[in-house]
């Protein structure tokens, strides 16, 4: 019997490739489903990432703290999303990035271990992982050239729509540094859309 928990893990899997049923039994066997509370940590800088997460509900930011204490945020997630430092995932070296909850969260968490396990016992499971981590990269790329091409305003334009659902769940101060601006600049592009 599937967990129903599994089931949006299953159908954006089946995005991407067809699991039988005794795949899905194995693959169900060895994951596990974890729940967070909001401000708690899925991973810390600096810690090795163990954990791949799939998003089941609720909301992550992904940041970086400089030396000075600045905080940095390179992405957020959401439902069917994916949370984790991909870098320490695949080298299971010290993090750079935290992973917080931003809402009460819960996610299906793939050990490095388990991924490496599948990959010999769902060989097609390798090739899903390899298309999201490629959509992953493709995506960073696109978003250190936005940042370095497109007028704060145009960032903002373009976050608003690429992610309507993401800016009514977070503070406008987390949306300025995921922007990489202040949040009182953020508030005058907000203002002048206002009046536009």
């Amino acid at each position: 019997m599937i967990n129903k928990k599994l089931q949006p893990l299953l159908i954006y899997i089946s995005k991407y490739i067809v699991l039988t049923n005794e795949e899905i039994t194995l693959l169900e066997s060895k994951l596990t489903i974890r729940n967070y509370l909001k401000g708690q940590y899925i991973l810390q800088q600096g810690d090795i990432c163990k954990y791949g997460c799939f998003i089941l509900s609720g909301c992550t930011r992904t940041f970086y703290v400089d030396k000075d204490g600045q905080e940095h945020i390179l992405m957020f997630g959401i439902e069917d999303w994916w949370a984790s430092d991909m870098g320490s995932f695949i080298t299971q070296t010290p993090a750079d990035f935290n992973v917080q909850c931003l809402e009460n969260t819960e996610v299906v968490m793939f050990s490095h271990k388990v991924n490496e396990e599948l990959y010999k016992e769902i060989p097609k499971l390798e090739r899903f992982f390899r298309q999201i981590t490629e959509r992953a990269f493709v995506a960073s790329q696109k978003r250190i050239v936005r940042g370095f091409s497109l007028a704060a305003k145009e960032q903002y334009l373009l976050f608003r729509e690429q992610y309507p659902e993401i800016e009514q769940r977070i503070p406008q101060y987390m949306v300025a540094s995921y922007l990489g601006i202040t949040k009182e600049f953020l508030s005058k592009i907000k203002s002048q859309l206002v009046l536009e």
